[in-house]
């Protein structure tokens, strides 16, 4: 026996399945709108990251361009931003947010994870100063190096160091185990890449060493870079579709031509044949951080000569190095640009720390100069083959520094020039912590599992 039912409720019914299927569909389109622009974002990162890949400029002209964007609008407000980096920094190691917070805002982005390792690229997003937009290889794949050898500039092994940099999509470089690398010849690297030696012990030595020319977003991390010898007269490759003929190189640890967006951080470098850091030829967006350099002449030339004005774009962050034992000059020798040195340990020299030449602007705030006991070696500044009535007006000064055993700074220039008048003071309290931020300087130690 079936039972009639009444036909308004089957219109009340109907109505109810109405209504809750348009909530259905209601509620869910948020969701297909979210999956849409999901999927537009992953294609435009697609297309960025083929434009980075193609982004290698191999002639003079198309990297003074490159470089000529990259220079900051104004250097002053990157100053600012490296000082309220570290003063957040600071304010979090306070308040114990970081359980192995150092007031290095560099360190203490990325080294307290554990899962550093899982997370390796994370390091992208850390650095300050000038150089702070230098990406490296982090839209890219990993690359694992495998193979120590150098046999062939032209025609490197795939699984070498030398195979790897030259490749035009972004790469991020890692490498299988411990590593002694004696390069043939310079190794000339393409841009967009990250070398990242963490977890394993790697050095670059006795031969050959890191030529990053007319290209951009460089980083440089975690490697020992020692004994470089000069090379050249010989064909090397630079890309996978060009090589050629090379004069001979200097024996630099790490030269910088005509290129921006460079990074090098936490290397240890000593005793090449002729700098550790060199970057010349309208070179900019640098930054130089956490390195430790050791048993060595000159150390850093920034500028190319003074008669090279196209090197008045230069702008170099110098940030929590530790310049150490057998140390003489040039840390660093400046030209034209504008230089920003802050929070690093100047424990040795013999001759002088910071020099310079051709006008350029050194501000000078946060170290720590332990001058050495020759009294004829005391002064931190030398300017460089240039008359006191030449150099009196150049823009040098020294802020909240920590000069100890008798050490002294020059200073030039107006002081309160607009130079310096948007550049806020690290204060006398940063330099007491150049030892806890520098502690760590060069190849850190890290093990898979562990802070770093």
């Amino acid at each position: 026996m079936t039972m009639a039912v009444p036909q308004k409720w089957v219109c009340v019914f109907s109505a109810v399945i109405v209504l809750l299927f348009v909530g259905v569909v209601a509620t869910s389109r948020p969701d297909v709108v979210g999956i849409s622009a999901l999927t537009r974002n992953v294609e435009a990162e697609k297309e960025q990251s083929s434009s980075n890949s193609t982004m290698a400029a191999r002639s003079q002209e198309e990297a003074d361009a490159f470089n000529e964007k990259a220079v900051a609008a104004d250097p002053e407000e990157v100053v600012s931003m490296v000082e309220m980096n570290i003063r957040n920094s600071t304010e979090r190691r306070r308040l114990g947010y970081f359980s192995c917070g150092t007031g290095n805002p560099i360190d203490d982005c990325w080294r307290c994870d554990p899962n550093w390792h899982k997370n390796r690229k994370r390091l992208a997003d850390c650095g300050i100063g000038f150089g702070r937009n230098a990406i490296g290889g982090r839209d890219g794949r990993f690359y694992v190096v495998t193979d120590s050898s150098d046999h062939d500039p032209v025609n490197p092994r795939p699984g070498t160091l030398r195979h790897a940099v030259i490749q035009d999509a972004p790469l991020w470089i890692v490498f299988k185990r411990d590593m002694v690398i004696q390069l043939k010849q310079e190794l000339i690297m393409n841009s967009f890449k990250t070398i990242d030696g963490r977890g394993v012990n790697v050095h670059i030595a006795n031969g050959g060493c890191i030529t990053i020319q007319f290209v951009t977003n460089v980083i440089i991390h975690g490697l020992h870079i020692h004994d470089c010898k000069p090379t050249g007269n010989a064909m090397v490759r630079s890309s996978p579709s060009h090589y050629g003929w090379r004069t001979m190189a200097d024996g630099d640890a790490i030269s910088i031509f005509g290129s921006s967006h460079i990074w090098v951080d936490h290397n240890s470098l000593s005793n090449c044949a002729d700098g550790l850091v060199d970057a010349v030829m309208g070179s900019t967006a640098i930054t130089v951080s956490n390195n430790h350099f050791t048993h060595h002449n000159e150390v850093m030339l920034l500028g190319h000569s003074d008669s090279y004005t196209r090197d008045k774009q230069m702008q170099v962050t110098i940030a929590y190095n530790h310049f150490g034992e057998g140390l003489i000059q040039r840390m660093p020798r400046c030209r034209h640009g504008y230089f920003h040195v802050v929070n690093n340990d100047y424990t040795h020299w013999e001759m002088y720390a910071i020099g310079g030449s051709a006008e350029p602007t050194i501000n000078s705030q946060g170290n720590r100069y332990n001058a050495p006991a020759n009294p004829f070696a005391k002064e931190v500044t030398k300017r460089v083959d240039t008359a006191p009535g030449n150099w009196k007006n150049w823009n040098w000064r020294s802020e909240g520094d920590l000069l100890a055993n008798g050490a002294y700074f020059t200073p030039s220039g107006a002081g309160a020039s607009a130079s310096y008048a948007r550049a806020s003071s690290l204060g006398a309290k940063s330099s007491s912590m150049v030892g806890a931020m520098t502690a760590n300087s060069g190849v850190l130690g890290c093990r898979r599992g562990h802070q770093c």
